[in-house]
């Protein structure tokens, strides 16, 4: 709120003191007009003839400041001088108005919602455009201008980013006339924390929703505690062979590369080629959920079974069980034995890798980070970063303060789950054959373990270096620390080191100080074609994927939610019973003797009314008595009348 207007008050700007000016004039309920306007002051009056109210504002010398200089707040127009419409109402007064209402990027506010809002606050009754229209200016003032100047600004925001966060990693490619090509950005927090990280990256792409459109490219792995953990992100033109390479040749200058690292992906061919020119030594599995949308594809099966088998046979850790649902599933399906040997076993099986993948055997961490962004995706590519890093710095402070509050040796995470392999062990029997090598009955089965060489004949005590249920059974018959048989990766230590640094803000932008070669350089939007008709801003399934149709909570209808129902509710129906007297028919057939009112016979007695059921009666009346036909009339609308009849 920007408050009234008073003598002496200083302005920032006389934007701003036209601002004040119509919110006040709307908070109050009057209209001016201005009688003179130039570059050194400024006189409005109220729009009546013979009213006195007037203001006369000066800009102050070598200022852009404006001072009041004069108010005369008294209005001597008359009182029935107002109406509902004002025409100071204008769409950047109404921009200015609800822009407050924008600061969450995926708010709904629709220009109907803008007019029942400028109606509540202010009384002030807008058309459908001038309501658009101040919308559309909200944005603009929050997301930091229009599209083009979103991509004028750009490279300042990139210096303030490098400035504030010193070892931050940006690149930002350009074509001929100085066009946006290509944008990369790590966060110096995210490069020192990898190094705690377990080394599996996980990369997707996804489509941006703006004007210019464009691709977001982004790489994510897995923290001590299971959750995710942003690298990188990347917007290009498109997902094409030339962007991809770009991208990851971008990912292995920061991080590196190493011969246990792992990149898991889909299979999309782009990625494929990119992957092994850009990390010729590391290990590229495919998401075993892109792989099965495949499969189902191909073979056109929607089998349930098929999913099962499937699932099972790429998350199985020995070979022997692999082989055995492999063959099921191939028995079920023919044609799918020759299909999946074609992509290749060590790609999409945790048995045959040649690498750890510990548990990340999909994109679904990918996916989800993408899923967070899924309404900032339509800002404009400034703000779109900025967004990103704000949520990077939401992340970092929330873990840090997590991770240093965590008491235990393991994240949290971890000791819930060696919790669970704890009572399973219970019910193991232990034969110990040497002092390194036991044997455990596990039911109808047992397993070799070895503690020298720290292995087990079930490979999950080796592919996903954590104690399993056999190990841990061990572990409670002699003195072996468990939690010395853990990766380092899921310590409590590392878990505090991954998010040691610290993303800093970057302050607004009138108070960037960008040095001029950055200052003055024009960055110009991406061409794009222009198709015709309404943007999509839904994605297009992937081969096999099963689309769910969202059910509203409020109506119990589909293909909609609570936030957007527009449907009227009914009022609860009462237990079937003595009806009520409708109000009509109630006020009609009493007898009305002074001031009390007496039902009519064909009402049922007071008597019967109070052993009735609770549940018969007026659902929200707390007493057992039958109200009376006048408190029917005026207690609001009867049973089966809808709310928006009401």
């Amino acid at each position: 709120m920007l408050g009234d207007i008073e003598e002496n008050r200083v302005f920032r700007s006389k934007k701003e003191l036209m601002t004040c000016l119509s919110i006040m004039s709307m908070r109050k309920k009057f209209q001016y007009k201005v009688f003179k306007s130039n570059t050194s002051f400024i006189v409005v009056r109220c729009v009546h003839p013979s009213c006195s109210w007037r203001v006369r504002a000066n800009k102050l010398i070598e200022s852009e400041y404006w001072m009041v200089t004069k108010h005369v707040n008294k209005h001597t127009c008359p009182t029935d001088f107002k109406t509902t419409r004002r025409r100071q109402a204008t769409s950047w007064v109404v921009g200015e108005c609800i822009k407050r209402r924008f600061i969450n990027p995926g708010r709904v506010f629709r220009p109907r919602d803008v007019m029942d809002d400028m109606k509540q606050r202010y009384g002030v009754e807008l058309n459908y455009s001038v309501a658009w229209r101040g919308r559309e200016c909200a944005y603009e003032n929050l997301r930091l201008g229009t599209p083009e100047q979103s991509y004028n600004l750009l490279p300042g925001y990139l210096h303030m980013l490098m400035q504030t966060n010193p070892g931050s990693v940006v690149n930002l490619e350009v074509t001929d006339g100085n066009k946006f090509q290509y944008l990369f950005i790590a966060f110096a927090a995210s490069i020192q924390g990898f190094s705690y990280c377990r080394p599996v990256i996980s990369i997707d792409a996804t489509h941006l929703k703006g004007k210019y459109r464009g691709v977001l490219f982004t790489a994510v792995c897995h923290d001590a505690n299971q959750q995710i953990f942003p690298l990188a992100i990347g917007v290009g033109d498109s997902e094409n062979d030339a962007a991809w390479t770009w991208f990851l040749k971008r990912v292995k200058d920061v991080f590196g590369e190493n011969p246990a690292l792992v990149i898991v992906s889909d299979r999309h061919r782009s990625i494929r080629s990119a992957v092994e020119e850009a990390f010729p030594r590391a290990f590229h599995g495919i998401c075993i959920y892109h792989l099965l949308n495949n499969l189902k594809t191909k073979f056109k099966s929607k089998n349930k079974e098929l999913e099962q088998h499937y699932i099972a046979a790429a998350k199985a850790y020995n070979l022997q069980e692999f082989h055995v649902l492999f063959y099921t599933l191939c028995s079920a399906v023919p044609g799918a034995k020759e299909y999946l040997e074609s992509v290749g076993l060590d790609r999409w099986t945790r048995s045959h890798a040649p690498c750890r993948r510990y548990n990340i055997m999909t994109t679904n961490i990918s996916e989800s980070f993408n899923a967070v962004l899924v309404k900032v995706r339509e800002l404009p590519i400034t703000a779109f970063v900025n967004e990103v890093r704000l949520l990077c710095q939401r992340w970092f402070q929330q873990r840090r303060t997590k991770a240093n509050g965590c008491s235990s040796r393991m994240s949290t995470d971890v000791e819930n789950k060696l919790e669970q392999r704890r009572d399973r062990a219970q019910t193991m029997d232990v034969i110990c054959a040497d002092q390194y090598t036991f044997d455990v009955v596990d039911g109808d089965r047992n397993y070799c373990v070895d503690m020298a060489l720290w292995t087990c004949t079930c490979r999950k005590f080796q592919l996903d270096q954590l104690p399993c249920d056999h190990v841990l059974a061990v572990v409670r018959k002699t003195q072996y620390d468990p939690y010395d048989l853990c990766s380092l990766y899921y310590t409590r230590e590392f878990w505090c080191e991954t998010y040691r640094g610290v993303i800093q803000p970057i302050p607004h932008i009138s108070s960037w100080v960008v040095p001029p070669p950055i200052s003055t350089f024009q960055l110009n939007p991406p061409d794009v074609r222009t198709v015709a008709g309404r943007r999509r801003k839904r994605r297009l399934p992937l081969m096999g994927e099963e689309l769910t149709t969202p059910k509203c909570s409020r109506c119990k209808g589909k293909g909609h939610n609570r936030a957007t129902c527009q449907n009227p509710i009914a009022l609860r129906q009462s237990e079937p019973g003595p009806s009520l007297v409708s109000p009509i028919a109630g006020a009609s057939s009493a007898t009305e003797l002074g001031h009390q009112t007496y039902p009519s016979p064909s009402m049922p007695p007071p008597v019967a009314a109070a052993t009735a059921p609770p549940d018969v009666g007026h659902p929200t009346d707390p007493s057992p008595t039958m109200p009376s036909p006048i408190a029917a009339a005026t207690a609001g609308p009867h049973f089966g009348q809808t709310l928006a009849d009401s």
